[in-house]
């Protein structure tokens, strides 16, 4: 419980000194949640700073960190850089809720070398600091992390499209994220180890980056297809980009006889699983992480213990074309699931 002691004019009385002096003490000893981390109602204080308010995935993981702070009793604390990469607005915010008195900083770093100096400021004040989605570099800047297990994302969606190919030579582009994204390069690592070939294996007939961005990927899918018209196999970083490959592949007719698989699982992914311009995609939950997140802190707080490591939130393969020995769930699921 915190404390407002009253203001003592220069001449108050030994007695009322005393009896100021003596409650303060009683009220301060009371109780779990006492001192720094609590709000004035006594409760426990987080911090969560996304990535930007828009990203609809960033949208579901604020809700997830409000629906588990309410169960919790705790009071959450909100930030956002402004736009993708805005280092300076996490910094400022990490610095606000320092200030403030947050138990715990949950974040999806912009830039995940910049932002390690500000939280190894938080963390010098005793603030549990979890990354949620995005590691820092070195992760070793936050206490914890918090997200999909990405490597794992990319083996599930290639060992699909393996199995979903039933033995057809396979002509593959990849449409990955940018050079030097831990998330991008992981993913598609995955999904070459899941269909069971190595980086420039000769099946491999096209790369191009997108940025994630589904304008971007439609470029990136026109340009494949004039280097290699025969291209019947499409790893896409993510459902945006999986969708401009969509629609280049159906400006030439070819969006009936070639495969499309992707990773997140977004509620606009899962519909194109649902319609068929995506076989399969593999889901993640930032609700989950932003909740696990917000009660670890909370835990923290309750007993003194720090989350630590890598915390796996889970990755689940949506398609309505399962295929055996792959592990799956349909698109109610998905739908059930899925966030944006």
């Amino acid at each position: 419980m915190a404390v407002t002691t009253p203001t003592v004019r220069r001449r108050t009385r030994p007695a009322a000194l005393a009896l100021t002096v003596l409650t303060a003490l009683a009220l301060a000893g009371c109780g779990s949640g006492a001192g720094a981390g609590a709000d004035s109602g006594g409760k426990v204080k987080i911090g969560l700073i996304t990535k930007t308010e828009t990203n609809p995935f960033f949208v579901k993981m604020k809700q997830g960190a409000e629906k588990q702070a309410a169960a919790d009793g705790a009071t959450l604390m909100t930030a956002a850089g402004k736009f993708d990469g805005d280092n300076e607005s996490q910094v400022t915010a990490i610095e606000n809720m320092i200030a403030a008195g947050v138990k715990g900083i949950l974040i999806t770093p912009n830039d995940t070398k910049a932002i390690v100096p500000a939280l190894e400021r938080a963390k010098a004040k005793d603030i549990l600091v979890i990354a949620l989605d995005t590691p820092t570099d070195p992760q070793s800047g936050t206490d914890a992390l918090f997200a999909t297990d990405n490597l794992k994302a990319g083996q599930l969606i290639g060992a699909y499209a393996k199995a979903a190919m039933k033995g057809r030579p396979a002509k593959i582009a990849t449409l990955d994220l940018a050079p030097g994204i831990t998330v991008g390069k992981l993913r598609h690592d995955g999904f070459l180890q899941g269909y069971g070939i190595k980086e420039g294996d000769p099946s491999v007939v096209c790369s191009q980056d997108t940025q994630g961005d589904q304008a971007k990927g439609q470029t990136a899918m026109e340009n494949c297809l004039q280097k290699a018209p025969g291209i019947n196999l499409v790893y896409t970083i993510n459902e945006p980009a999986a969708l401009g490959a969509y629609n280049a592949l159906k400006a030439k007719g070819r969006d009936k006889d070639t495969l499309i698989v992707s990773v997140d699982g977004g509620c606009t992914g899962v519909r194109a699983v649902k319609s068929g311009q995506i076989a399969a995609t593999s889901q993640q939950y930032p609700l989950k992480m932003a909740q696990q997140g917000v009660d670890a802190v909370v835990q923290f707080a309750k007993n003194g213990k720090k989350a630590s490591g890598y915390t796996d939130t889970g990755v689940t393969l949506i398609t309505d074309k399962a295929e055996t020995g792959v592990q799956s769930k349909d698109t109610a699921f998905g739908l059930a699931n899925c966030w944006g």
